[in-house]
């Protein structure tokens, strides 16, 4: 297949800077790198489909991205401006997708965001915050080209399926850590560092199940509702992205669940302890008591006390007593509070 040569630029070149790829593809294959000035002579040729991915784009990039494809201003802003809900909303005969990405960096969940642009012959994704490339979505589409050459919809499919699947690495991570603070629970209590640390981990994962759960919203209306932009070959695929995320909603909740009760566990074994170092306090208290008593009697000063000019009296005294805290200590040795 010959490769079209190069149309002439239709407007002043933009910076490149933010601009990870951009690329023109027929058949599944590219056939150019473009520049964001080049778009919209790309597009408009039969067949061809134009794939651009932008992170954290200044306003101009943006601007030049919208002129390319007519994008509306609404979906622009959004772009613009992170912090968005995920959602799917349609303008005209294209659609606008956010959805929230995640990664885990120094221990706490970041969250960045994917804003989605899909229209006939173009797919512009707009990265912002923690976020994995997508230059492996771009190089496994690649190498299948009778895939990609399925269009725009295929495309959207393979990112939000990348999306999902790199939820994966940051639970199993958490998951990893949260076995083995419920391993140090049962065998003693967890010291204030890893009750900060579970409260941590609760609300991130928390915070992600909040972040992904409108995913599903999305997902359920390129699958269900009668969108252009989505051909019906295609659904079932987008039906695979929902239960993906649904799994990892049980997984969130599992984990939270799992937190919840090493938390109660440690409160109980703490208790279970205070209570053990109570009843050795309190057995050894009551030993004590006996001769304490005897010594409090005997060292009243009355010069009339009972046995007290006895000879052997300090013996039998003495006696008495090692046996009542003998007796005692045998006791609650039995009992278990020795």
């Amino acid at each position: 297949m010959n490769v079209p040569s190069r149309p002439t630029p239709l407007a002043e070149p933009v910076s490149t800077e933010g601009v990870v790829a951009a690329g023109a593809y027929v058949d599944g294959r590219r056939v150019a790198n473009i520049a964001i000035s080049e778009a919209s002579s790309w597009r408009a040729k039969p067949g061809h489909v134009v794939w651009i991915g932008l992170h954290e784009p200044d306003t101009a990039l943006l601007g030049a991205v919208q002129k390319q494809f007519d994008l509306h201003d609404l979906a622009i802003e959004d772009a613009d401006h992170a912090h968005q809900r995920p959602k799917i909303e349609q303008y005209g005969e294209a659609l606008f997708i956010v959805a929230r990405t995640a990664q885990l960096i120094e221990g706490r969940i970041a969250f960045g965001e994917t804003h989605i642009f899909v229209g006939e012959g173009y797919l512009v994704t707009v990265r912002h915050g923690a976020s994995t490339s997508y230059t492996a979505v771009r190089e496994r589409c690649e190498s299948c080209p009778r895939a990609l050459a399925r269009g725009e919809d295929y495309i959207l499919y393979a990112i939000l399926d990348f999306i999902v699947d790199n939820y994966s690495p940051v639970l199993e991570s958490i998951h990893d850590e949260v076995e083995g603070i419920e391993d140090d629970v049962l065998s003693k209590p967890i010291s204030k560092a890893q009750i900060e640390r579970l409260y941590m981990l609760r609300r991130d994962l928390l915070r992600l199940r909040n972040a992904i759960g409108p995913l599903v919203e999305v997902c359920r209306r390129l699958e269900h509702d009668e969108l252009s932009m989505v051909r019906k070959a295609m659904q079932p695929l987008f039906r695979d992205v929902t239960d993906h995320v649904r799994n990892i909603q049980e997984r969130i909740d599992s984990m939270r669940e799992v937190l919840a009760f090493a938390f109660e566990a440690s409160l109980l074994v703490g208790q279970a302890q205070e209570t053990a170092v109570s009843k050795k306090l309190a057995s050894w208290l009551a030993i004590l008591a006996v001769p304490t008593a005897v010594a409090g009697i005997y060292g009243m000063n009355f010069k009339y006390i009972p046995e007290l000019q006895w000879e052997y009296s300090y013996f039998v005294v003495m006696g008495l007593m090692a046996l009542a805290c003998a007796g005692l200590y045998r006791r609650f040795r039995r009992l278990g509070w020795l």
